[in-house]
């Protein structure tokens, strides 16, 4: 089998699958109950494409297959065509999107069991994938595009899915509009690409894209990289991504760990050429990287929901991310990229699983509280609610406990690798830029509280007592297997998935598999230990014993203060660090500002100016010309009197005047 044979598989699968599962839901309502056939397909169709994309990854030879099927559409110069790309960016990015997306489905089988859109869940689920699999396997912007708005539009259904409740809903709108804007300035890169190289393929806008006017270059890059912060949530386009934890928690961990919030790091992977030409906007994508990293990492520490601190825990990773894309890392970025989906998407399903465990608790609660008189308002998300669930949820703990381990850089864990070769790579490009120190401070501060806060949300949620009411009588369960069976293939995969980056100081980064595998496309060649390292050997190894340092502290420190204290240390810290810890409980007001300056500005406006053009001007148009059609037809309807003789008159009357105007001008 070949690529022209397995991408219709890939591709089609998901579509075909969303398609059963939607349609069966909607028009055969009795097949609504089978919710075992609905979880089977709906799983399938995403984990036969996994199996095609492993079997095009273990026989690919190196050479970019581009499989074309027929043109989409032609107008004058522009010609389009529904055409994909198999290449090492595409490869790897696929086999995180099927593999994760495939445990995701999996884990959803039980997550979502009982509830009554189950079908259409998985319709959506389904949907999302055939989007993504667009977006990174497409040979051209367009057919990107279409996959960069497909993940959008099933982001906004899903993350909405429980529309019943207004606060789902305006959730889903929010992520739906920010998305817009950074789409736009997508849209407007796409238009120059175009006017300046006259296509949108690939392999034209890759090779001729650096040699554009510098000041044609530098805006193109920067309108992608806006657009980048839009899907992939940083400053100044991220608020969305934690109120999107609106959705069911397998939305959180398929669009927000591991797919969606990826795709503006693989646009900007994929434009490497051009983005490494624009040096000044290199050096913006860092810092904007840097301070979303940081911003985000010290909200998270405030935050008592356990989903919450999840996504701007992703926010934070993301900035690293970015950060590593600013000095020119585009590898060590897809790199961190395949490590949190692996660690990222275990916390989150593992946070669902407490969720539905805690959901238990709400309902015998209920049970026995009600008949009591007290009917006290319980959070089935708050971890100040949790504690001691270590006893009930043995899985669900010791994979969260690695996945934990693993984004706070614990050594020989695969977020120690990656997280260490970014700040490697920051440090290193300072000797050739004015902003890698910068970085690689921020960096190393942000690793720090990065141990500190998941450590914290790991402490509070299993170790200690338990904290709800009548935790004498009231036990959680374990979740079935079905949703403990993909947190322990993430769990190892977070253990074990980092050796295929090792630093460069073992074996002169021959070891490091990944980066020899992406090529120099995406960072160049690996700089030789002895030779062309702009950082001494020694160096190298003293940054390395930095960093697991930074993450041992953060992972002790956090451990003895919440273990000790429990939730009453955030008083603590609340009144030692006074406004500066309120600014970060209130998400630096950022949200607020944005309604004060921008939303409430564009109401008032609306209600003040183009409510009454709309009303006195648009509609009043479209009345004056119903008025005057039907003055004229009052008037010409005495011509028509039924009276034949009258008519022929009209006719020589007419033929006369003609002639008249024919005749004499």
């Amino acid at each position: 089998m070949n690529a022209s044979t397995l991408i219709p598989v890939i591709l089609l699968l998901p579509l075909a699958g969303a398609l059963f599962c939607g349609l069966v839901g909607l028009f055969v309502p009795a097949l609504r109950q089978r919710e075992g056939l609905i979880g089977v397909v709906g799983t399938a169709m995403v984990i036969v494409p996994f199996l095609a994309v492993l079997y095009l990854f273990l026989n690919f030879d190196g050479g970019a297959i581009v499989v074309e099927f027929y043109t989409w559409m032609a107008a004058g110069d522009l010609s389009v065509a529904f055409a994909y790309r198999v290449d090492q960016l595409s490869l790897v990015m696929t086999l995180v999107v099927t593999g994760v997306g495939g445990l995701i489905h999996l884990y959803s089988i039980g997550y979502m069991h009982g509830d009554p859109g189950y079908w259409r869940f998985f319709a959506y689920l389904n949907l999302f994938i055939f989007a993504m699999l667009n977006l990174v396997l497409g040979d051209n912007l367009v057919v990107l595009f279409l996959g960069w708005e497909g993940v959008g539009l099933c982001s906004y259904l899903l993350i909405g899915f429980w529309y019943t409740d207004l606060k789902n809903s305006a959730a889903a709108n929010k992520a739906f509009i920010m998305n817009r804007v950074g789409d736009f300035c997508f849209l407007l890169a796409m238009f120059l690409l175009f006017r300046e190289l006259g296509s949108l393929d690939f392999d034209v806008l890759l090779v001729q894209g650096p040699s554009l006017d510098e000041g044609v270059l530098y805006l193109t890059v920067f309108l992608l990289f806006m657009g980048a912060t839009g899907k992939s949530a940083q400053i100044p386009l991220f608020t969305w991504l934690p109120d999107a934890m609106a959705g069911p928690t397998p939305v959180s961990a398929l669009i927000h760990a591991a797919t969606m919030v990826t795709s503006g790091l693989y646009l900007l992977a994929r434009f490497s050429p051009l983005v490494l030409a624009a040096e000044g906007i290199m050096a913006f994508i860092a810092i904007i990287g840097a301070l979303t990293a940081i911003m985000a990492a010290t909200i998270a520490i405030t935050q008592n929901d356990i989903k919450k601190v999840l996504a701007y825990s992703t926010v934070s990773q993301l900035g690293f991310m970015f950060l590593a894309t600013g000095v020119g890392a585009f590898f060590v970025a897809i790199f961190h990229v395949v490590m949190h989906a692996f660690f990222k998407g275990c916390l989150f399903l593992g946070s669902g699983s407490v969720i539905h465990a805690m959901h238990d608790v709400e309902h015998q609660l209920s049970q026995k509280l009600e008949p009591e008189g007290h009917t006290g308002k319980f959070d089935p998300q708050d971890m100040r609610t949790m504690g001691g669930l270590k006893k009930f949820m043995p899985s669900t703990r010791i994979t969260f406990l690695i996945a934990t381990l693993a984004i706070a850089g614990i050594p020989l864990l695969s977020g120690f690798f990656s997280k260490d070769e970014i700040l490697f790579r920051a440090f290193e490009s300072a000797s050739t830029n004015d902003y890698g120190m910068l970085v690689w401070i921020v960096g190393m501060v942000t690793a720090f509280l990065t141990a500190v806060y998941m450590i914290r949300a790991y402490v509070l949620t299993f170790e200690g007592e338990p904290r709800w009411p009548k935790a004498d009588t009231i036990q959680p369960h374990e979740s079935p297997w079905t949703m403990t069976l993909p947190l322990w293939v993430l769990a190892i995969l977070s253990i074990v998935g980092g050796y295929i980056g090792l630093p460069g100081v073992f074996a002169h980064g021959d070891w490091n598999l990944i980066h020899h595998y992406l090529g120099e496309s995406f960072g160049g060649p690996l700089a030789e230990v002895h030779g062309e390292a702009h950082v001494a050997l020694s160096t190298e190894w003293i940054l390395l014993a930095l960093g697991a340092a930074i993450a041992i502290a953060g992972v002790a420190l956090g451990w003895y203060w919440y273990s000790k204290h429990g939730p009453a240390f955030d008083d603590r810290l609340r009144s030692r660090f006074g406004r500066l810890y309120r600014a970060a409980e209130g998400k630096y007001f950022v949200d607020e500002a944005y309604e004060k300056v921008i939303v409430k500005p564009l109401i008032v406006g609306a209600e003040k100016g183009l409510a009454p053009f709309d009303t006195y001007v648009v509609d009043g148009l479209v009345n004056a010309v119903a008025f005057i059609t039907r003055g004229l037809s009052f008037v010409l309807k005495y011509i028509q009197t039924g009276v034949v003789q009258i008519y022929a008159m009209a006719i020589v009357i007419g033929v006369i005047l003609v002639l008249a105007m024919m005749m004499f001008g």
